[in-house]
C-alpha cells in the first residue's frame, strides 16, 4: 500500500487520546495495511494509528518479522511480573531509555474483520503491547524512562563495552 510519515516527539497529536472504531469501512483496512507497511519500512516492532496522525485506538506489532498483529479497541485486563529495559520509539528517533513494564500482559482487541480476541504476552510482546498502547491515549516512553534518554550511539557503546568485560 503506502508508506506514511512518522509523526515524532513535539507533535501536537501523539499527546492526544485515540476515538474507539465503530466499524470497519475501507479507509480503516487501508489505514492498517499502512500502518503495517512503515512499520516495516522502519523496522519498527510496533506502530500506533497516532503515530502517522490519525486517531484512531489501532495498532500493529510483529516482535517475530513474520506475525503482525493488529489490535482494534484494545485494552489491556491483566497484568504481571516486572521487566527493566531499554526501549525506543519510532516517533523519537535515535533516542533510548531504560523503562520498567509488566512482564506479562492479556488484552482483549479486535481484528481487522471486528473480531474480538485475547492475546497474552510476556517479556518483548508485554512490552510492546504496553508501549502502543500507551500511544492511544497520547502517552510516550520518554514520559516513564529512569535516568536519562540516551541516544541511540550511547547505547550501542554500552552493549559494546558489556561485550567484553567477563
Amino acid at each position: 500500500m503506502a508508506i506514511r510519515n512518522i509523526r515524532e516527539i513535539g507533535d501536537e497529536v501523539l499527546n492526544k487520546t485515540c476515538k474507539e472504531v465503530k466499524e470497519i469501512t475501507p479507509r480503516i483496512k487501508e489505514l492498517i495495511e499502512d500502518m503495517l507497511d512503515t512499520m516495516y519500512e522502519a523496522n519498527g516492532v510496533g506502530l500506533a494509528a497516532p503515530q502517522v496522525g490519525i486517531l484512531k485506538r489501532i495498532v500493529v506489532i510483529d516482535v517475530t518479522g513474520e506475525d503482525p498483529i493488529v489490535m482494534i479497541n484494545p485494552r489491556i485486563v491483566e497484568t504481571d511480573g516486572e521487566q527493566t529495559g531499554y526501549e525506543g520509539c519510532l516517533s523519537v528517533p535515535g533516542k533510548n531509555g531504560v523503562v520498567t513494564r509488566p512482564n506479562y500482559v492479556k488484552a482483549v482487541a479486535f481484528n481487522e474483520n471486528m473480531e474480538e480476541y485475547e492475546i497474552e504476552g510476556t517479556e518483548i510482546l508485554a512490552r510492546a503491547i504496553c508501549h502502543e498502547l500507551d500511544h492511544l491515549d497520547g502517552h510516550l516512553y520518554v514520559e516513564k524512562v529512569e535516568g536519562r534518554l540516551l541516544d541511540s550511539s550511547e547505547l550501542e557503546e554500552e552493549f559494546e563495552e558489556d561485550d567484553f568485560e567477563e
